[in-house]
């Protein structure tokens, strides 16, 4: 007669979340250790876009899958290198098809971080904190999707920290899909037209000029604005009734 378990759902959540933690620390911890970020450098992809594009005309299916794979992963475990790939992106698949590569690309490795967040914080934080986040869970609630939409628009807060931080919230995981997909396109779109005319590129920072940045800020006020003003004048009309 088999004996009975001792371990209950919660034993047996914290150990999922320990094994998932064990994962992703090892996989982060391999990537530095192994000094994988050496090839992910500006220059290197610049003297290396011929072989990288040789190699792409040779194998294109191999590529884009492989390409896909790594860039999904990369944002899922928040490692430091989406700029260079979104640029390396533009060099080797030209804008449309670079352009649909790593929307798609960051937006499921954004929703795994966002998952990943949930799972082994989520409980915790709101247990914790949830008197304190009463108020931000309402507002997330209600206006959720206008926020992080905002926050995709602006480029002044990391992608990651937005992936970390919204998995803490009260948002639906489709919600937080569609809306950085959306919401991350222009930025996205910057980028890879970038990486097109990669060898005009001397430095990150060549492609975020002071004009591109205040259009991004007024791009990601311009949702909360509306709605802002939208409220008001549904406000003013119900008094005027």
């Amino acid at each position: 007669m088999k004996a009975p378990s001792n371990r209950t759902p919660s034993n047996r959540k914290n150990l999922l979340k320990i094994a998932v933690i064990s994962v992703v620390m090892m996989a982060i911890v391999a990537f530095f250790a192994l000094d994988l970020s050496q090839y992910m450098q500006l220059d290197y992809i610049q003297q290396q876009r011929a072989v990288f594009a040789a190699y792409y005309d040779a194998n294109r299916l191999l590529v884009l899958l492989g390409f896909f794979l790594l860039y999904v992963i990369a944002t899922a475990l928040s490692l430091p290198i989406a700029a260079i790939l979104t640029l390396l992106a533009g060099a080797l698949f030209g804008f449309l098809l670079g352009l649909v590569v790593v929307s798609f690309a960051s937006s499921i490795g954004a929703s795994l971080a966002f998952l990943f967040s949930r799972f082994i914080f989520r409980d915790t934080v709101q247990q914790k904190y949830g008197h304190y986040l009463e108020k931000v869970n309402q507002g997330i609630k209600k206006e959720g999707a206008f926020y992080l939409f905002a926050l995709r628009l602006v480029p002044v807060v990391p992608f990651f920290v937005v992936n970390l931080l919204m998995g803490l919230m009260p948002i639906r995981l489709w919600v937080f899909y569609v809306v950085s997909q959306i919401g991350m396109l222009a930025g996205t779109a910057v980028y890879v037209y970038a990486g097109t005319e990669l060898g005009q590129i001397t430095a990150l920072s060549d492609i975020m000029s002071p004009t591109l940045w205040i259009a991004f800020v007024l791009l990601g006020l311009l949702p909360l604005l509306s709605k802002k003003i939208l409220a008001v004048m549904r406000k003013r009309h119900a008094t005027n009734v």
